[in-house]
C-alpha cells in the first residue's frame, strides 16, 4: 500500500501545484485509472504516514516539499491575509486542502511549520520583473541546486529559506531583457562561516535562468580561497557535462587538462545533467576559470568571451537571443594582476559589453574591495581609489549592465562608503541581511545575552557560556594543556560517535586553532612550545589516561548529557579510552601535531596540506593569525585557544572561526579565550566581554534594520544611504571597522512607540552625577510612600510567573522631558537621537497625557535604602562596567523590564492582561528609574550612604523609558537622519518624516 499511496498522493499534490484545493478529488483523480481499489481514507493515511520513517520517509518528504513550499509562498492568491511561515497560514492551508483533524495533526507532527525568520530588506523603490511565473519558467540551473542540496541531507525548510532568501537578491537585480541600461548594487549580510556560498550559488543559479549570461565571482586573496569556492560552484551548480564539455569520462587521452576526474573522490557527487544541457532545451556554462587556474589571458583567444546570437539584428539581450546563448562563469582572486588581464580582455570585445547582462558577486565584500585612499588627500579632479576598489571601479564601468553584489558578515565597511560616489561599491539599491540558518553556531552560543540569570544558577543546561566557554588562564595557570587535552578528548568522542552510528558519514576532518599574535616569530615559538607540550603530555601514562578521565567526567560528560543526551556517549571513561589513543594517533601522525598558518603566498599554503576539500582527514592543532581569521574555513574546528586583541569590531568577528556548523559534536565544542589582556600599557580588556560588546552591535544593527524594513504606504523607510546612522558600538575601543573604511553620519532621530529606550553611557565624573541627580530630584519626591506590587503572569508557558513591588508616581511629559533635556553624558550627543524623539510627543505627533514613573525595590535582604535628595527611601540598584567600557551592559532588570512592557501592551490592546499593576492608559508611558551605584558587591553600595541619604556624588540616576505605541505619527516613520553625502559638497542632508 506504501507505494501505491506515494504515487497518488506524489501525483495529485503534482496536479495541486501552486495553489492547495480539495486533495481528496485530485487523490481520487491520480488513483482512478491505475488505483480505483486504493484505500484514500484519512486513516489509512495517518497508519502510513505513522510508519513512513522505517521505510526511508518518502512520503513525509513528499508532503514536506509541498507543505514548506506553500508555508513559505509570500501574499499567495489564495490566502493573501496570512503571513508566511506562521500556523495560520498552515491552517488556511488545511483548510482549502479541506482534509479532517486527523491529518492535520499527522501532518503537523510529520511536517511542523517553520516559524523560521525570513531575510530583512532595505531596498530602494524597484519595477518588479522576477515574479513567480517567470522564474518557473526558466528554473533549470535553480532546479538542479534543489536536487543537489536534497541529496546533501538540506531539510525543505532550509531549501525554502534559500529559495526566499536568493529570490530576494535576483528581483532587485535589473531586468536582463530590459533594453535601457541600468547597473543595481546591493550587499547581502550574513553570519561569519554561515553558508553565504550557498546563497550566492543560489542567487547564481537564479541569474543564470533569468538571462544573465557572464557571472564573475571575486572570491578571496588566495588560490586556495579561491579555488575552494570555484569547486563548490562546480560541484553544486556548473555540473559535470559542463566541466567535460563534451569529453568522454571513461576516455582518459579526452580527459587531460580537465580537473576533478580521477583525481577527487567526491567527483560522483558533482551534480550531474544527465547530457550537457543545450540538448535539452536549456544553456551551458562554460567556465573561464578552473579549480587549478584563476583568469589567465584566454588560452583560446578572445573568442572564449564572445557570444553568439541567434538573430544578429537583435541585440544580445533581447530574448529570442539571450536564452539561446551559453553563460560564461569565472572565479577569480582579488588579484591586481589577475583583474587587470581581465579587464584588458573585455576592452577588445567592447562592442558587445553594451548588450551584455553580467553578475559580479564579490565574496568578503569588506576585504580588498573597499577603497581605503583618504579624501583628505585626493585631486581636484576626483576620487583617488586603491588598487582593488579602482579596478572593481573599471570593470563595472567597462560592463554597464553588470550588477554588483556583495557578500560579506562584517557590513560596517560597506556601509560607511560614499553613496554619493557612483563608481563605487556603495549599496545604493539593496542590503539584505539574512537570517542565521538552522544548526548554525554563532555569537549569540557562546554568550548567555540578557540571561535572567545569576551567575550561580546558570548550568550546563540553561548557560551557553557555562557549556562552551573556558578561562585560557594567566602564568601557572595557563589552560593550554588543558585545551590539548579536551581536544584529544573531543576527537575520541567524534571517534566514537562514528562507530556507534552518528554521523551517517564518519567526522573527516577535526582541528584546534591556538591564536595568541599577529607576528610569524611569535608563531614559529608557540608551535614550538604545543609540539614539546605534545609530546611530554604522556597520553599513553596512566598519568595522562587519569588527567584526560577527569576533564571527561568534570567536563565532557555532563555537558553532553545536558546538550546531546541523544547522541550517542560512553558511560565512562573506560568505554571511551581506546577511542582517546585512535585520536592522539591521528592528530600527531607525521611526528608533529601542530601546523603554522601564517604565510602570504599561494605556494605556502600548497605545502600545508590544509585543503579540506582534497585531503582525506586533517587532525592537527592549527597555529597562526591574520591567515587564520577571513575566509579560510577551518573543518572540523571544536576546541579553540584565543587570545588575540583587536580594536576593530569586523576584524574581532572575522576572528571567530569557532562560528560556523557542528553537526553530531555542537556539545563538543570549547572555546579558551582570554578574560583579562593588555589592549596598552595602562588599559587591560576582557577579550570574552568585547566578543559580547561586538556581538551586541552586530544584534543591534539587524534589529535596526528589521525595524525599519516594513514599508509604509508602500514605499520603504529607509534606503539603503540612510543605514550607516543605524551602526552602533558598546566599547569604545572596539570601532565598527577601521577609520579609513568609516563614513561620516549622524542620526538625528529615533521613534521608538512601543520600545524601551535605555541608554547606558552615563557619565563618570563625580560632580555630573551629582547634577544629574538634582535634576531628578522634583520627580523622586513626587514618589509615593507606600509601595504597589507588579506581577507577571504565567501565559502559554513562555514565562515563569514573577513579582516585585514599587514606589510610584504619576508625572506629565513636560516634566519628564525638562529632567531629560537637561541631562550629561559621557559622550556629547549620544542621547540626542531619543531626545528629538520625545521632544516631539506634546501633541504633534500623538499626545503622551503622562508618565507612569516606577522605582522598582529590591527583595529581602538584597534590599538598601536610601533617601536621595530628600526622597523618600529608595532601594539602591548596584551595577558595575568593567575596564574600558564607558557604559553598563543592561540598566532594568529583566522581570522590570518584561513588567514594564507588559503594561504598555496591554494598554494598547496587544497583550491579553499578562502583567498586572497600576492601569497604564494607550496615552501613558512607563519610566523605570534606578539609583545606581559602581561597585562589585553590596559593601561598595552602603559606602555611598550617610546617615540613610545617598551621596549624590556617586549615584548614576540610571532609567529605561518605553513610550506608548499610540506616540507616533500618521506616516508611521520611525526614523530620520543626518547624513554627510559628497553630493552635497559635505552639506547635511536632512531626510525629514
Amino acid at each position: 500500500m506504501s507505494d501505491m499511496l506515494l504515487k497518488i498522493h506524489t501525483s495529485a499534490l503534482d496536479g495541486l501545484g501552486d495553489n492547495p484545493r480539495p486533495f481528496g478529488k485530485w487523490a481520487a483523480l491520480a488513483a482512478e485509472d491505475d488505483y480505483p481499489d486504493a484505500d484514500l481514507s484519512e486513516a489509512e493515511f495517518c497508519v502510513q504516514l505513522a510508519e513512513d520513517k522505517e521505510r526511508g520517509g518518502a512520503l513525509t518528504a513528499l508532503w514536506a516539499r509541498v507543505l514548506t513550499a506553500w508555508d513559505f509562498a509570500e501574499s499567495p492568491p489564495w490566502s493573501p491575509d496570512t503571513t508566511a511561515r506562521t500556523a495560520q497560514r498552515r491552517i488556511a492551508v488545511y483548510h482549502r486542502l479541506r482534509i479532517g483533524d486527523a491529518m492535520r495533526e499527522a501532518l503537523d507532527v510529520a511536517v511542523p511549520v517553520a516559524e523560521v525568520p525570513g531575510a530583512t530588506v532595505i531596498a530602494r523603490e524597484h519595477t518588479p520583473w522576477y515574479t513567480r511565473e517567470r522564474a518557473k519558467a526558466r528554473s533549470f540551473y535553480w532546479q538542479a541546486y534543489e536536487r543537489t542540496l536534497r541529496r546533501k541531507g538540506w531539510s525543505e525548510t532550509a531549501i525554502a529559506s534559500l529559495d526566499e532568501a536568493s529570490r530576494a537578491v535576483v528581483e532587485r537585480l535589473t531586468d536582463p531583457e530590459q533594453a535601457a541600461r541600468r547597473q543595481a548594487k546591493g550587499l547581502v549580510v550574513g553570519y561569519v562561516q554561515s553558508g553565504k556560498t550557498a546563497n550566492f550559488t543560489g542567487v547564481t543559479a537564479k541569474a543564470l535562468d533569468a538571462g544573465y549570461r557572464l557571472v564573475i565571482v571575486l572570491g578571496g586573496t588566495l588560490n586556495l580561497l579561491r579555488a575552494q569556492t570555484q569547486r563548490r560552484l562546480d560541484m553544486e551548480l556548473i555540473g559535470q557535462e559542463n566541466i567535460l564539455r563534451g569529453a568522454d569520462p571513461d576516455d582518459l587521452d579526452s580527459l587531460v587538462g580537465i580537473d576533478y576526474v580521477g583525481d577527487d573522490e567526491d567527483w560522483p557527487d558533482f551534480v550531474s545533467h544527465g547530457v550537457r544541457p543545450s540538448t535539452l532545451q536549456a544553456f551551458d556554462i562554460e567556465r573561464l576559470t578552473t579549480r587549478e587556474k584563476d583568469y589567465k589571458s584566454l588560452d583560446q583567444g578572445i573568442r572564449a568571451l564572445e557570444f553568439e546570437k541567434r538573430e544578429p539584428t537583435l541585440p544580445l539581450y533581447d530574448p529570442a537571443n539571450l536564452h539561446r546563448a551559453a553563460a560564461r562563469v569565472m572565479v577569480v582572486k582579488k588579484n591586481k594582476r589577475v583583474l587587470e588581464r581581465l579587464i584588458g580582455d573585455l576592452k577588445q570585445i567592447h562592442g558587445i559589453l553594451g548588450e551584455l547582462p553580467a553578475l559580479v558577486i564579490d565574496d568578503e565584500s569588506d576585504q580588498a574591495s573597499v577603497n581605503t585612499s583618504d579624501p583628505k588627500k585626493w585631486e581636484k579632479d576626483g576620487a583617488q581609489r586603491s588598487a582593488i576598489n579602482g579596478l572593481i571601479s573599471k570593470l563595472l564601468t567597462l560592463l554597464p549592465r553588470a550588477q554588483y553584489v556583495g557578500y560579506t558578515a562584517t557590513p560596517f565597511a560597506n556601509v560607511f562608503v560614499d553613496p554619493g560616489d557612483a563608481e563605487d561599491i556603495f549599496p545604493s539599491d539593496f542590503l539584505i541581511s539574512l537570517p542565521p540558518p538552522d544548526g548554525y553556531m554563532g555569537a549569540r552560543d557562546f554568550h548567555d545575552l540578557d540571561s535572567p540569570l545569576e551567575p550561580g544558577q546558570r548550568t550546563f543546561a540553561n548557560s551557553q557560556q557555562k557549556t562552551h566557554v573556558r578561562d585560557v588562564g594567566v602564568g601557572s595557570y595557563d589552560r593550554l594543556q588543558e585545551a590539548m587535552d579536551a581536544f584529544v578528548l573531543s576527537g575520541a568522542l567524534k571517534l566514537y560517535r562514528s562507530d556507534h552510528g552518528v554521523p551517517d558519514k564518519p567526522f573527516r576532518h577535526h582541528t584546534m586553532l591556538v591564536h595568541e599574535s599577529v607576528k610569524m616569530d611569535d608563531h614559529a615559538e608557540l608551535a614550538l612550545r604545543i609540539n614539546s607540550m605534545w609530546h611530554q603530555a604522556g597520553y599513553t601514562s596512566t598519568a595522562g589516561h587519569d588527567r584526560l578521565a577527569a576533564l571527561w567526567s568534570t567536563d565532557f560528560a555532563p555537558v553532553s548529557a545536558a546538550r546531546a543526551a541523544d547522541l550517542p556517549n560512553p558511560a565512562s571513561y573506560d568505554e571511551l579510552r581506546p577511542y582517546t589513543s585512535r585520536a592522539r594517533q591521528l592528530i600527531g601522525q607525521g611526528g608533529n601535531p601542530v601546523v603554522v598558518v601564517n604565510g602570504d603566498t599561494d605556494r605556502y599554503f600548497d605545502q600545508l596540506g590544509l585543503d579540506f576539500d582534497r585531503t582525506p582527514n586533517v587532525w592537527k592543532i592549527l597555529v597562526g593569525g591574520t591567515k587564520l581569521s577571513r575566509g579560510f574555513t577551518v573543518e572540523g574546528l571544536t576546541v579553540t585557544y584565543y587570545r588575540r586583541t583587536t580594536r576593530q569590531g569586523d576584524t574581532l568577528m572575522q576572528m571567530g572561526r569557532w562560528f560556523g556548523f557542528r553537526p553530531g559534536y555542537r556539545d563538543l565544542v570549547r572555546l579558551y579565550i582570554g578574560r583579562v589582556e593588555a589592549l596598552t600599557k595602562t588599559v587591560s580588556v576582557d577579550l570574552y566581554d568585547a566578543f559580547e560588546a561586538v556581538c551586541r552591535d552586530e544584534e543591534l544593527f539587524r534589529e535596526q534594520l528589521a525595524a525599519y524594513a516594513e514599508l509604509v504606504d508602500g514605499k520603504p523607510q529607509v534606503t539603503p544611504d540612510q543605514v550607516p546612522p543605524l551602526v552602533y558600538q558598546h566599547l569604545p575601543w572596539v570601532k565598527p571597522t577601521s577609520r579609513n573604511k568609516m563614513f561620516n553620519a549622524e542620526l538625528v532621530e529615533v521613534r521608538s512607540p512601543g520600545r524601551a529606550i535605555e541608554p547606558a553611557a552615563y557619565p563618570q565624573d563625580s560632580a555630573a552625577l551629582s547634577r544629574n541627580t538634582e535634576r531628578w530630584s522634583p520627580l523622586l519626591g513626587k514618589l509615593s510612600h507606600q509601595p504597589v506590587m507588579f506581577t507577571r503572569r504565567v501565559q502559554d508557558g513562555r514565562a515563569s510567573a514573577g513579582s516585585f513591588s514599587a514606589l510610584t508616581a504619576r508625572i506629565s511629559h513636560a516634566d519628564l522631558l525638562g529632567v531629560l533635556s537637561k541631562l550629561e553624558w559621557e559622550a556629547e550627543g549620544i542621547f540626542r537621537p531619543h531626545l528629538g524623539y520625545l521632544e516631539q510627543l506634546d501633541g504633534r505627533l500623538a499626545i503622551v497625557d503622562e508618565w507612569l514613573l516606577i522605582s522598582p525595590q529590591l527583595s529581602g535582604s538584597d534590599r538598601i535604602e536610601a533617601s536621595v535628595l530628600g526622597s523618600v527611601p529608595l532601594s539602591l540598584v548596584r551595577r558595575t562596567r568593567q575596564a574600558g567600557k564607558p557604559s553598563f551592559g543592561r540598566i532594568a532588570g529583566v522581570l522590570h523590564r518584561e513588567v514594564a512592557q507588559g503594561l504598555i501592551d496591554t494598554a494598547d490592546g496587544s497583550d491579553t492582561q499578562s502583567v498586572a499593576g497600576p492601569a497604564v492608559g494607550s496615552h501613558t508611558g512607563v519610566a523605570l528609574i534606578y539609583p545606581v551605584v559602581e561597585g562589585k558587591d553590596s559593601s561598595d553600595v552602603r559606602a555611598a550612604i550617610t546617615g540613610g541619604v545617598a551621596d549624590p556624588r556617586e549615584l548614576v540616576m540610571a532609567f529605561t523609558l518605553i513610550p506608548p505605541r499610540s506616540a507616533i505619527g500618521s506616516s508611521g516613520r520611525l526614523v530620520r537622519f543626518q547624513v554627510k553625502d559628497s553630493r552635497h559638497h559635505g552639506e547635511a542632508i536632512v531626510a525629514t518624516p
